[in-house]
């Protein structure tokens, strides 16, 4: 586990704006409560309340991924009317203490959805 520090910091902070998410044409996320965290000097990563979903559009996958920051990440592939996008959103369900306001707060790959709107 690395701690962020001067040389990598990250900032989690509450999103002043509603924040959108487009799948296949369907809002498949939609929170006036998301997190955007700001990791060293890499674009800026919304994080959307699970409440905040439709979860019925969200299938587990076993693809993992590790951040020494952030700790695992669970992933979900996207369904929405017979499309799909293989583990296009993820989620540390136990982040390390550092990072620990986006426990089960769900992220997505700009590549593959539709849109990841401000509003």
């Amino acid at each position: 586990m690395r701690i962020p520090g001067p040389d990598h910091p990250i900032i989690v902070e509450r999103h002043a704006r509603r924040v959108r998410v487009v799948f296949n044409g369907r809002i498949v996320a939609e929170s006036a409560n998301a997190l955007r965290l700001q990791e060293a000097d890499y674009r800026p990563v919304f994080y959307i309340l699970r409440d905040d979903a439709d979860m019925r559009c969200f299938q587990p996958s076993t693809h993992k991924t590790y951040c020494p920051y952030k700790g695992e990440a669970s992933h979900f592939t996207l369904a929405v009317e017979g499309k799909e996008a293989r583990n296009a959103a993820w989620s540390y369900e136990t982040p390390y203490p550092a990072v620990a306001d986006i426990c089960e707060y769900l992220a997505f790959y700009p590549s593959r959805v539709d849109a990841i709107d401000e509003l």
